[in-house]
């Protein structure tokens, strides 16, 4: 039977294991993990009764291969959505903290934009035609909807989801959709409007919107589940220390060339028939290079923004005195106000349960890939900086009672301009290298959603190879 090693147990590596196990049950899979426990930068802690969450606090429930992963090992009645509040949004801009609108009455009332920003976004349909090379976001929203509104509310949502610049990065990697909508429409308005016609046409009521959602017990629940419904295959503290081509036993394909691979870790050898390597770009560069330095210089070319995130409990009563009640999701700075943290989620508003009776539990995200040295400041440095933004962004005066900082140094992968081209490049590099597979955030979309969302595709192609080369087996043996 053949065997199929996936290297890492995060999101994508655990959803690309069960998605072959689903289609074939009797598949010899083998998932190996480094860390002492499977997840990635998907874990929750419970900490003096606040729940903390080192990376995502949810998803958006509109993702179907998401939804259907978790009813399938089980953990649908665990779902959590979250708090209606949590649908009211700010950006900080201009030294206020401004509500995002969302709808034209509430967006005309607004101080987020000034009026002529107002009167530049209804410019949309007439804006000009996109350039043939790849375009940066904020390139593609000051061409579209004018450079403030691009610098303040594109701006903010590209700190927020990519802890990235958005002058850097490139818009057809990073929001496939959007790209999409103005190559088939001609532009944003008449895409969102054909979009709400298919929707009415299906729907009478229309589609719903993605509701964000976690677990009750937070992210780490989904990982847990996964991790669970595959069993002893998962190996963890099992870190890939060599990728070689070819088997120990060097068996070899008709063709000459070497059949499957061996994975060394600190436990020994595995062979394998196919390898996934799920894991950061900057890893597999390094397993590659012994056997292709060009596809591992491209992998490495990947780079990502370190961000750190500080979780922070507040007694409740003091709070709602100095500042007022926490009510919404929270907020996002753009770069232009020289504010060092990337926004504050208000997660105890967001969700139930996040924190002890009487407490209340914000998140802070700090750093990314325009203040990349921010993870090596010390902690008292860090929750110094974070207190002061703080009082000047929300007022916020009293000091934390509890204090939990994570560091992540690789953090959010980067898809800068051209990224689209060097996965081409990279898929092309791979051909000749049958068996070998790459998944995860690095490449195609760094949410949850998007790493369940292609599992199923790569578990199709590894099935294809695996099975192809069980049938090119028995042709030599009967021949």
């Amino acid at each position: 039977m053949s065997r199929i090693v996936v290297a890492g147990a995060g999101v994508t590596g655990l959803s690309i294991a069960r998605a072959i196990r689903r289609r074939d049950p009797r598949a010899d899979v083998v998932i190996v993990e480094g860390n002492p426990q499977p997840g990635g930068n998907v874990k929750t802690e419970r900490v003096d009764g606040y729940l903390c969450e080192w990376g995502a606090d949810g998803f958006l429930d509109n993702a179907p291969d998401t939804l259907a992963l978790v009813r399938e090992i089980g953990l649908q009645d665990r779902l959590l959505p979250s708090r209606d509040a949590a649908r009211r949004r700010f950006i900080y801009s201009r030294g206020v903290l401004h509500e995002v609108p969302v709808s034209p009455l509430a967006f005309l009332k607004s101080g987020l934009l000034s009026p002529a920003g107002k009167a530049r976004i209804a410019w949309e349909p007439f804006a000009h035609r996109r350039p043939e090379a790849d375009e940066t976001i904020h390139d593609f929203a000051a061409r579209r909807i004018g450079d403030e509104a691009a610098s303040v509310m594109i701006d903010s949502m590209v700190s927020g989801i990519f802890a990235g610049d958005a002058r850097a990065l490139s818009l057809r990697a990073c929001f496939p959709k959007m790209w999409q909508m103005e190559a088939e429409h001609g532009g944003l308005f008449r895409a969102m409007l054909a979009t709400r016609k298919r929707r009415k046409k299906e729907d009478a009521m229309g589609a719903p919107a993605g509701h964000l959602t976690s677990f009750v017990g937070g992210m780490t629940e989904l990982i847990q589940g996964l991790a669970a419904s595959l069993g002893s295959a998962v190996r963890t503290s099992s870190p890939v220390m060599e990728l070689q081509r070819g088997r120990r036993a060097q068996a070899f394909r008709p063709n000459g060339m070497p059949s499957g691979y061996t994975i060394v870790t600190p436990q020994g050898p595995i062979e394998a028939d196919a390898v996934v390597l799920t894991g950061p770009s900057s890893e597999a560069a390094a397993l590659v290079r012994p056997f292709d330095s060009t596809l591992a210089s491209l992998l490495a070319a990947v780079s990502t923004a370190p961000l750190v995130v500080l979780c922070l409990g507040f007694d409740e009563a003091a709070l709602v005195g100095d500042r007022g009640a926490l009510n919404g999701f929270g907020f996002l700075v753009p770069r232009r106000e020289q504010i060092r943290m990337l926004g504050a989620l208000w997660e105890s508003a967001i969700y139930p349960n996040r924190a002890p009776d009487g407490k209340a539990l914000m998140r802070v995200m700090i750093g990314g890939a325009r203040d990349p040295d921010v993870i090596e400041l010390d902690d008292d440095t860090l929750l110094r900086i974070v207190r002061e933004e703080l009082q000047q962004t929300m007022g916020l005066r009293i000091a934390p009672e509890f204090v939990r900082i994570v560091r992540h140094r690789r953090g959010i992968p980067q898809y800068l301009v051209g990224h689209v081209a060097r996965l081409q490049r990279i898929d092309a590099l791979l051909q000749p290298y049958p068996g070998l597979f790459l998944a995860g955030n690095s490449y195609r979309g760094v949410s949850i959603n998007s790493c369940v969302a292609e599992s199923g595709a790569i578990a199709e192609r590894v099935l294809a190879h695996v099975n192809g080369k069980m049938n090119e087996a028995a042709q030599v043996r009967t021949a």
